[in-house]
């Protein structure tokens, strides 16, 4: 299969970036993700959905680094929101490595929206949904939600306290920083976090899980 110009991107090619990343995945999901990027470039043309433009480049970049969440976290069920999906990571990913998540893909953007919502059709994904709209106005429409990840924020203040609030019921955030962003994340009082899980072959690239804080005046009742 040949990707972006004469540059292919095979079967083995793909086994071999995911192995770094110690995944796992069949034929079928293989096809998947060289579909998906086929998808993506052809779209890129028109949005910007990623600054990245070689095929192996965004399969690390986008794929091999989602996917590893499933992994290190783990995430292998349960429903997950992806809160400013972009161009689908990580959500996506996440639910071709791992079928049996319920996703929600959260996007304001309108053609990006519409750019998921075709990565969905051609893939045939079930149980996924885009939702074109702020995240701070789907709390009631997304609620309960068991992991709340997020690989493109720019601020995370509002967005962890909109992920621990009451009308949400979020379980878990995931996200996906910058080391020098780590500070300030975890000053968050609303999440106890576990320590920082660094992203294989980058630099300075972190995983940060933080599971809901239980209230004191709960764990007294």
């Amino acid at each position: 299969m040949v990707i972006g110009g004469d540059r292919p991107l095979s079967e083995g090619a793909v086994q071999r970036a995911l192995g770094d990343f110690q995944i796992t995945v069949n034929e079928e999901q293989v096809s998947s993700i060289q579909q998906y990027i086929k998808i993506l470039l052809q779209w890129n043309e028109k949005l910007n959905l990623t600054a990245i433009r070689d095929p192996l480049d965004i399969l690390h970049r986008h794929f091999c680094e989602s996917m590893f969440a499933a992994a290190a976290v783990p995430i292998s069920s349960g429903r997950l929101a992806d809160i400013g999906s972009g161009g689908g990571f990580p959500g996506l990913p996440l639910k071709i490595m791992c079928p049996e998540i319920e996703l929600s893909l959260v996007e304001s953007n309108l053609k990006k929206g519409t750019f998921l919502a075709e990565v969905i059709r051609e893939l045939e994904l079930v149980n996924a949904r885009v939702l074109i709209n702020r995240y701070e106005e789907l709390s009631e429409a997304l609620a309960p939600q068991d992991y709340v990840c997020s690989r493109a924020l720019g601020e995370f203040g509002p967005f962890l306290d909109w992920a621990a609030s009451e009308p949400l019921s979020a379980r878990r955030v995931v996200l996906w920083i910058g080391g020098r962003d780590l500070d300030e994340v975890r000053k968050s009082p609303h999440w106890e976090w576990l320590e920082p899980i660094a992203v294989p072959q980058s630099l300075r690239r972190f995983l940060l899980v933080g599971t809901k804080r239980v209230p004191a005046s709960a764990e007294r009742q």
